[in-house]
């Protein structure tokens, strides 16, 4: 198990690792403009002058790629963060108040649940655009209501504990006890959940910008340099399997983190 546990956080934390100094680095330096067009050196193999080569516009490949990194990472690190808040407390309160506040949470967040994340995203991109912060909304709003559910599950085990117990006997509010003793405890399923959720809101971005309607472009995702490969996926394979590699090996360094820290915070995993 602790085998396990060190091999899958050391193999899971670089890949993160370097996904994130990728990305950081995206911010400050990449070796060409990832908009910069020239047509001479258009469709041009690995060389070294370009690392990963030039797509049909003469654009370098590997600069694309790091910009991908830094507008996925972005929009995956808001995404979670906003979808994680929103979860926390409509999910606290409904565990914590129960009676009708409980039955009128749950049943929207079971309305929005009957719905596939990607199709539920789809239509408030409807409402709210196709650009970055319309793809933060949309899918902070079609993974919330995973995380209530966890949340709130948590709470309803939780709110009988003997300690939530003294805290009302000795006359905190309600208020007072959810934000004091409550919901710390509801972090480690939460930061389990946080950390798988990275990787799948990365993949949903890609898809849709996969299908044009995520960031647009020329603005590089590794989404829309996968939809823009495919009609050179015979005569220059280079141009889908650097996004394509990027995607894969970023959602293996979120899944094994994310193994790592569910063995390491949650004990029903443990074994002798």
């Amino acid at each position: 198990m602790k085998t396990k546990f060190k091999t899958h956080t050391l193999i899971g934390g670089a890949l993160v690792a370097v996904l994130l100094a990728i990305a950081v680095a995206a911010a400050l330096w990449t070796p060409y403009s990832p908009l910069g067009i020239d047509l001479r050196s258009k469709l041009q193999p690995p060389s070294a002058a370009h690392w990963l080569g030039t797509d049909e516009f003469g654009r370098d490949v590997a600069s694309r790629a790091m910009q991908g990194a830094s507008t996925s990472c972005l929009v995956a690190l808001l995404t979670v963060t906003l979808a994680t808040a929103m979860g926390l407390v409509v999910g606290v309160v409904a565990g914590f108040v129960r009676g009708w506040t409980d039955r009128v949470l749950m049943a929207f967040n079971d309305t929005l649940l009957a719905f596939p994340g990607l199709l539920l995203a789809l239509g408030v991109m409807v409402i709210v655009g196709a650009n970055k912060w319309g793809i933060v909304l949309a899918l902070s709003m079609a993974y919330a209501p995973s995380v209530v559910r966890v949340v709130r599950g948590t709470v309803l085990s939780l709110r009988e504990r003997e300690y939530v117990e003294a805290s009302r006997m000795i006359g905190n509010g309600e208020l007072y006890t959810m934000w004091r003793h409550v919901l710390p405890n509801c972090m480690a399923p939460v930061a389990v959940l946080a950390t798988s959720m990275f990787g799948w809101v990365l993949l949903s971005e890609s898809a849709l910008s996969f299908l044009g309607l995520g960031v647009p472009p020329p603005a590089p995702t590794w989404g829309n340099m996968l939809a823009s490969a495919r009609p050179y996926m015979a005569s220059a394979v280079w141009l889908c399997v650097v996004p394509g590699l990027c995607i894969a090996l970023t959602l293996l360094g979120i899944n094994l983190l994310g193994e790592s820290l569910r063995d390491r915070l949650d004990p029903r995993t443990e074994k002798p």
